[in-house]
């Protein structure tokens, strides 16, 4: 073996060493108070344990009330009397909004003389007004409904509870009780005791790991009830378990050494042993790794530490600063490498095999950042004897042309003033976006990683960009002067960039006018084209059936088949007529708007009560999604009414068959946002703002009923209450965002 292969195996041996044995050194710090604190009894992880196992047995064994006795102790308060009396407002308000959901419906009956569904939809109401009514007038038959609430939830308390049962029956396998009441004498254990035994004969060193005597340590505070943090939470069964007195009891709880090897309470034990016999045997070779890289490197300096030459230019044309950057990179890394290698042994594993792979491939990785940290120490470290190499590289970094670059750009102090505060402005805003995610999470690694990549050598480039403006503008002065000097500098297109842009601004400019004017056009005609086609159609329909009906000896059915269609027809007129009237007024802004406290989730059920036909007809699948309390808002509660009747009008006319359709009610940031969602089932186009135009319809071919102004008006009428009215689409899916001011 020649000598440059032995020094690289050396070299290689010797930095596996060291990482293996800082490695040690790391588990001491990360995890060493987990193991050399005690045995396992006195471990956080058992202490945890044993709380799970006694808050369960608290609830199965001492504090066990059938569901029934638990329902017997509900109480109902006076507050929670007039909370559920007042939730949806007071007595008229309910009533009116009772009476205002089934208004249309019945109207709709009445008219389609359906007397069936009139006798019900009154009986429904009646009902419900009834219901409130009584509320309002009987305390005992709120308090009734409360209890029935309460009942409710305590059968879900017991149904829940079940699921922890399993989990309680094979901790009691492992974990043997005999516990005793000092008040009442009672004795609650799960030991088979025969006649004679008592509870020592098993709750010993002999038959247990350990044994926890709770009248000796004064722990009688874990006997007191319902624990949630290892129950499942339920504030009405909780709150009448709270109210339970506590235990006094005395006894002991043990880890039984005769419990099935697969228990989890004796797996955790075994494993912790191993896993401390492994740390501390990890810790010892970690030491003796330390030692044995030593003496390595004092017996054969040279050959261990190496040498790297033919590196040296490469790592030469690096800046200074780059470099120590590099090493502070690599440094970084190879302690979080090393933290990995340490936790490679604190868990215990049963695959052995997959253990010491892991291990060796951290090894590997940790030991080459170790190895790419010493080469370049050993480089940074030459600069001792060159000190004028050291101030010749100083000056080349990036940090000092930089430096340069900024007094540069303040040749002309305006300018570099102006940009100074722009980009100040840039770096205190991306400051605070850190410093906020930093507060509140472990985002600050990818954080840095991008200032550091990202953001720095964009205002590295900046002001070097300002710098050479700067320089290109003192001499168009001094040319300007008469002053002729050298030449102005020419890099690339910079000479004649702010030339460049000041005619394409113009050019952007009047293109951009143009553009804005031929749209203005286009909208303008397809607007009369709009409105006299959509004027002009039932106008006709109207025209040709009066003609028909002048006509001698018409059959009585034809007769009033044709006053139905112009009936219709007039209607549809009319509708247009309105419709344009209120768009106009809504555009002036000649309008005025009855704001009163309106809940938001109340308005959008009465909306879609009133479609509940057309959407139950349809093959459309409604999903609604509201908080279960109400969501207050400050409104014009009839003008918002239209504006969710339109939107979810365009749903029933433009959503493709046999899709689903998601409203979506939530609150944000003091905020209420309203989603309407479907699937369209005609192409729009690619201007979403000419949807918001008048006339303007999803459905170009106008087979449709519509007006083409629901967009309109409803985004005018949020536009009036100071809120936002936003379309997005995707593909064909068609999203509507509407956004209005809580109410506190």
């Amino acid at each position: 073996m020649d000598i440059k292969s032995k020094s690289k195996y050396l070299f290689v041996t010797w930095v596996l060493l060291i990482a293996f044995g800082l490695s040690g050194i790391f588990s001491v710090l990360t995890n060493g108070s987990r193991f050399m604190q005690g045995d396992y009894f006195e471990s956080e992880e058992y202490n945890s344990q044993m709380d799970q196992f006694v808050s369960m047995l608290n609830m199965f064994e001492l504090y066990k009330m059938p569901k029934e006795e638990m329902k017997k102790q509900i109480t109902v308060s006076d507050e929670e009397i007039e909370e559920h009396r007042t939730r949806y407002g007071n007595l008229s308000d309910q009533i009116s909004n009772i009476s205002m959901q089934y208004e249309d419906q019945i109207r709709a009956a009445i008219d389609s003389e359906n007397n069936a569904a009139e006798a019900v939809l009154k009986k429904e109401r009646d009902e419900k007004i009834a219901d409130i009514t009584e509320n309002f007038n009987s305390d005992e038959y709120v308090r009734a409904k409360i209890v029935k609430e309460k009942e409710k939830k305590i059968d879900e308390f017991y149904r829940d509870l079940e699921n922890y049962r399993r989990e309680f029956n094979n901790l009691g396998n492992a974990f043997k009780y005999y516990l005793k009441d000092n008040t009442t004498g009672e004795v609650i254990t799960n030991l088979n005791l025969s006649k004679g035994e008592s509870a020592s004969d098993y709750l010993n060193k002999k038959n247990m790991y350990y044994v926890l005597d709770y009248e000796g340590l004064q722990k009688n505070y874990m006997f007191t009830g319902y624990n949630e943090n290892f129950l499942p939470f339920n504030e009405v069964a909780e709150t009448i378990l709270e109210n339970q007195k506590d235990r006094d009891m005395i006894g002991q709880i043990g880890l039984s050494k005769h419990a099935s090897e697969k228990n989890i309470a004796i797996m955790n034990y075994k494993d912790y042993q191993k896993s401390q016999k492994l740390f501390f045997g990890y810790l010892l070779a970690s030491i003796a790794a330390l030692i044995a890289s030593y003496f390595l490197a004092k017996r054969k300096p040279a050959t261990v530490l190496g040498s790297f030459d033919k590196w040296k230019p490469f790592y030469g044309r690096i800046p200074l600063d780059v470099r120590a950057v590099i090493l502070l990179t690599t440094a970084f890394f190879l302690l979080l490498a090393m933290t990995l290698i340490s936790e490679q042994f604190v868990y215990y594993h049963s695959n052995v095999f997959a253990t010491l792979t892991e291990l060796f491939v951290s090894l590997v990785a940790a030991a080459s950042l170790l190895a790419f940290g010493w080469i370049q120490l050993r480089f940074l470290s030459e600069y001792r004897k060159d000190w004028p190499k050291l101030k010749e590289d100083l000056n080349n970094s990036l940090l000092v042309k930089s430096y340069h670059s900024i007094l540069n750009a303040f040749l002309i102090k305006s300018i570099g003033f102006q940009l100074l505060l722009i980009l100040g402005l840039v770096f205190v805003m991306g400051m605070l976006f850190v410093a906020v995610l930093v507060a509140g999470g472990g985002e600050i690694i990818v954080i840095a990683f991008a200032f550091g990549v990202i953001s720095l050598p964009i205002f590295i480039m900046i002001m070097r960009k300002a710098g050479y403006l700067n320089k290109v503008m003192k001499h168009t002065e001094e040319l300007a002067a008469g002053n002729l000097g050298a030449d102005i500098p020419v890099k690339g297109k910079s000479a004649i960039a702010k030339h460049a842009a000041n005619i394409n601004a113009l050019r952007n400019t009047v293109k951009s006018s143009h553009k804005e004017q031929a749209k203005s056009e286009r909208l303008k005609t397809e607007l009369i084209t709009n409105v006299s086609h959509d004027l002009r159609t039932p106008l006709t329909s109207i025209i040709t059936y009066t003609e028909l009906l002048k006509t001698p000896e018409l059959a009585p059915e034809d007769r009033d088949s044709y006053i139905e269609i112009l009936d219709r027809k007039s209607k549809r007129l009319k509708v247009l007529i309105d419709d344009l009237f209120e768009a106009t007024k809504m555009a002036s802004g000649n309008i005025e708007l009855n704001k009163e406290k309106v809940d938001l989730n109340q308005l959008l059920q009465q909306a879609l009560a009133e479609h509940n036909e057309a959407l139950s007809q349809s093959s459309l699948k409604l999903r609604v999604s509201q908080p279960d309390h109400p969501v207050y808002a400050f409104v014009d509660g009839q003008k918002l009414w239209r504006v969710f009747d339109n939107l979810i009008g365009n749903i029933l006319k433009y959503a493709l068959e046999n899709t689903r359709v998601y409203i979506s009610v939530k609150e944000e940031q003091n905020q209420v946002v309203l989603t309407f969602k479907n699937i369209t089932k005609y192409e729009l186009g690619e201007d979403l703002d000419e949807l918001f135009e008048r006339f303007k319809r999803g459905d170009q071919s106008r087979h449709t009923e519509g007006s083409g102004l629901g967009l309109a008006i409803a985004k005018s009428i949020i536009d009036l209450h100071e809120g936002s009215l936003d379309i997005e689409v995707d593909g064909d899916l068609f999203k509507v965002t509407v956004v209005l001011d809580q109410l506190a």
